[in-house]
């Protein structure tokens, strides 16, 4: 989640200093830290270190988990400084390169959206729905705002509802519908002297930000944590212990599997898989001064995994490969 905090509340230089720090002493989470700090100096005010930030980790030898999410964050924030047609040149080949992540998608329409390109920011949200939702029954839970996005804009260019407009309202939880949220007129009521009007525009606020408030109470999945076979190995030889909860490797990949299903029929959104390894895992125990051997431990070393980005979303996107490192496609192999 990146931060929102005005700067008169909080020392974003000093904040985004201490962020690069820390991504010194963990090079395996180096990439989401100096998301964090380019954050925290975008709020500062200080654009052109944020820029020199991502080009840091566009550079870099190692390989980013998410290289168009860093180019489009580069992009929106080179835009707001005066970057104009460089800023154009990365939404253009973020574009074309067709990310299977929505996020990227999402902010390089956005940044079209913020410069009145409505145009061009309805075609970018259309293509990544396009690509990502294309013959998919249920919507995962991070395209959400990839078509939230997309309902806005059409809404302002006064465009007919389509079938993924459609699928936006129904996906909408809050007790004021998209239509409703997105009007265009409601700027007007801003600046009415009508108290009834002033009263409904309040009511679609407070709507809006309980939605928000929703979205920021899970900033990252409901994870369950997945061992790879050697890891699992490795574990069990060290912490016998454990054996009652893993009986066999293929027992766990079908008992993570089936537990997702059942989150996922119960209502809960927002689900996604993290890999642990063995040195992470002790050194996670060590930290909270625990035994490895503890099974209390295990919901708690996933959880911290995916407050850390470490949680790959589950189900995979149409035509990914399948979580549990097979190299088959999801659907054929324990999406079957």
């Amino acid at each position: 989640m990146r931060p929102d905090t005005p700067a008169e509340n909080v020392d974003h230089t000093a904040e985004a200093a201490r962020l690069e720090r820390t991504a010194d002493l963990y090079p395996e989470d180096a990439e989401a830290l100096l998301l964090q700090a380019a954050a925290h100096l975008e709020l500062s005010g200080d654009r052109p270190a944020a820029t020199a930030l991502y080009d840091h980790l566009l550079s870099s030898r190692t390989d980013l988990e998410d290289p168009y999410l860093v180019r489009a964050l580069k992009a929106s924030n080179l835009w707001e400084y005066g970057h104009e047609a460089e800023a154009r040149a990365i939404i253009d080949g973020v574009r074309a390169a067709a990310p299977r992540d929505p996020a990227p998608w999402v902010i390089v329409a956005e940044a079209l959206e913020s410069h009145d390109e409505l145009e061009a920011a309805q075609e970018t949200f259309t293509e990544g729905a396009r690509v990502l939702l294309t013959d998919v029954d249920e919507p995962p839970y991070s395209t959400h705002p990839l078509l939230f996005g997309r309902h806005r804009v059409r809404r302002m260019l006064g465009l007919a509802h389509d079938e993924w407009d459609t699928v936006a309202d129904l996906l909408h939880s809050s007790p004021v519908s998209l239509d409703e949220l997105h009007d265009p007129k409601r700027v007007w009521s801003l600046g009415s002297d009508n108290p009834a009007e002033l009263a409904a525009e309040i009511s679609r606020l407070r709507a809006e930000l309980g939605t928000f408030r929703e979205a920021l109470s899970r900033p990252f999945p409901v994870a369950v944590l997945h061992w790879p076979q050697e890891e699992l190995a490795e574990l069990l030889a060290g912490y016998p212990t454990l054996a009652g909860e893993y009986p066999s490797h293929e027992e766990h990949l079908t008992t993570i599997e089936g537990s997702l299903r059942e989150l996922a029929a119960s209502g809960t959104p927002n689900l996604g898989i993290v890999t642990g390894t063995v040195p992470s895992y002790e050194a996670f125990a060590a930290s909270e001064m625990s035994s490895p051997g503890e099974a209390d431990l295990l919901p708690q070393y996933a959880t911290t995994l995916a407050a850390r980005g470490r949680a790959v979303e589950w189900p995979p996107q149409r035509g990914a490969v399948c979580w549990c490192g097979s190299g088959r496609g999801y659907l054929a192999c324990h999406g079957a």
